[in-house]
């Protein structure tokens, strides 16, 4: 038998004792020593129920958390969304109880790290609320950029249209050939032709791993004017890859379209590589009001897994 020796924080212990079969001695924050098996290792991982949602092909994994002291490490996220080793999906979130709100949602990236404000995971959510019964077709939540309305407008075969509404937007500007604009989470905007076939992933990685931008990081978004309504691709940061569709980031090119085109209130049309989606939205002085996010929702499966 062999022993080995670890000084580490007891919280990474299923990750890097799981995979072996061994008596291990582990020093605890208190300097105390004790013995740990890889048995003891497996009773204390817990057993999950899970939900895979997908808001034009932006997929979730989603979490109730309600009943659960549920804060999962970075490395677990991380596994969870992977496509090869785990559940798959562009993020992860936790919906828990929070006073004043129907629920509290929040959202990590498939890297493993806490996001900013997603739009689809927004429309998702709802969706998923409706499903476990918190509330009707109408809701309120707390996100991390403040608090949003939500509506199941319908239901059929599994499909839900939801809209979602979107913190002011007040963050914005005009660059040379872009725009920035905060739309929960920042974005960066270009209006360019034959974005059905430019290389996204690695002209948007170029630009959100910029000296300008690579500090905080941003997401970019390509769009392009046609047959009156946009069509938007997105690479996003925290997933680093091309997503099917982007709620934050079709937001920032709707915006960025009224900007442009000085629009004052509009529903723009926008079509992703996932499907359709649109944006409203009323220009107050220089602020974007009652911005509402509308699409498609869908409830994929369901199942459970240790972690």
């Amino acid at each position: 038998m062999f022993i080995f020796v670890f000084n580490v924080n007891c919280s990474l212990l299923p990750t890097i004792l799981y995979a072996f079969y061994f008596i291990a001695w582990v020093q605890d924050d208190s300097d105390q020593y004790f013995i740990i098996t890889k048995h003891d290792i497996l009773t204390l991982m817990i057993k999950i129920e899970f939900y895979k949602y997908q808001g034009t092909g932006n997929d979730f994994i989603i979490i109730d958390g309600r009943n659960k002291d549920l804060n999962p490490d970075s490395m677990v996220i991380k596994k969870l969304c992977d496509r090869k080793f785990g559940i798959g999906a562009d993020g992860l979130m936790i919906l828990k109880n929070h006073e004043g709100y129907d629920f509290s949602m929040t959202y990590y990236n498939a890297d493993g790290h806490e996001g900013s404000m997603c739009g689809n995971g927004g429309r998702c959510i709802i969706a998923f609320a409706k499903q476990i019964g918190i509330s009707n077709n109408k809701l309120r939540f707390i996100a991390i950029d403040g608090s949003h309305d939500g509506e199941v407008l319908n239901h059929e075969n599994g499909v839900s249209l939801v809209r979602l509404k979107m913190t002011d937007v007040s963050e914005f500007s005009a660059r040379t050939n872009y725009y920035m604009l905060e739309t929960g989470s920042p974005h960066y905007v270009e209006f360019t032709e034959k974005v059905s076939t430019k290389d996204v992933y690695s002209e948007g990685k170029a630009i959100r791993y910029n000296d300008l931008f690579k500090a905080k990081g941003v997401n970019v978004n390509f769009a392009d004017e046609s047959d009156n309504q946009l069509f938007v691709r997105t690479y996003e940061r925290g997933v680093e890859d091309e997503t099917l569709s982007c709620g934050t980031g079709v937001t920032a090119a709707a915006i960025a379209f009224a900007l442009k085109n000085d629009l004052k209130k509009d529903c723009i049309q926008i079509q992703t590589l996932g499907g359709n989606l649109k944006v409203s939205f009323e220009k107050e002085g220089n602020v974007f009001k009652n911005v509402w996010l509308e699409g498609p929702a869908a409830f994929v499966f369901k199942g459970e897994i240790d972690i």
